[in-house]
């Protein structure tokens, strides 16, 4: 229900979260007006988020700044979510990505707000990659969700 934040993550998000799944991550910039950049995440406990971030874009220039993040997660089944927290890089750049440059960032969760309505369904936020790529680009992904959630940090 629409308003319920609770101090970690509640189980139905962690277990959507624990095998990887894409995500809107929100960050601030100097100006004080958000910016936004799609990313993968993995929930590790119910704590702590794991997520990419593109080398060199605005996301990373606002965390090293402030280190505040959020990720929206809208998935199957009510899955609607706005977990924000304290975010530091821990990995310069996860290989899985190759060619792109995506670096880890872990975050403590500070909060996560339920953010479904009762009786009302969401379209899950997912990546569709073209046909003739899909194949390729869904193990990457695979990949990369492996990765962060085994990295040793």
């Amino acid at each position: 229900m629409i308003g319920n934040i609770t101090p970690t993550l509640p189980d139905k998000l962690y277990g959507y979260l624990r095998p990887g799944a894409p995500a809107l991550m929100l960050t601030t910039g100097v100006d004080a007006y958000p910016t936004s950049a799609y990313t993968w995440v993995v929930s590790l406990d119910h704590k702590r988020l794991r997520f990419g971030v593109d080398v060199g874009g605005s996301a990373m220039t606002n965390l090293d700044r402030s280190g505040q993040a959020s990720l929206q997660i809208i998935g199957p089944g009510d899955v609607s979510y706005l977990v924000k927290g304290r975010s530091r890089r821990i990995k310069e750049r996860i290989d899985a990505s190759a060619p792109a440059s995506i670096m880890l960032y872990e975050m403590d969760v500070m909060g996560a707000k339920d953010q479904s309505w009762t009786g009302v369904s969401t379209t899950a936020l997912m990546y569709e990659w073209p046909a003739e790529q899909r194949e390729a680009m869904l193990k990457m992904e695979q990949a990369v969700y492996a990765e962060m959630r085994d990295f040793a940090a």
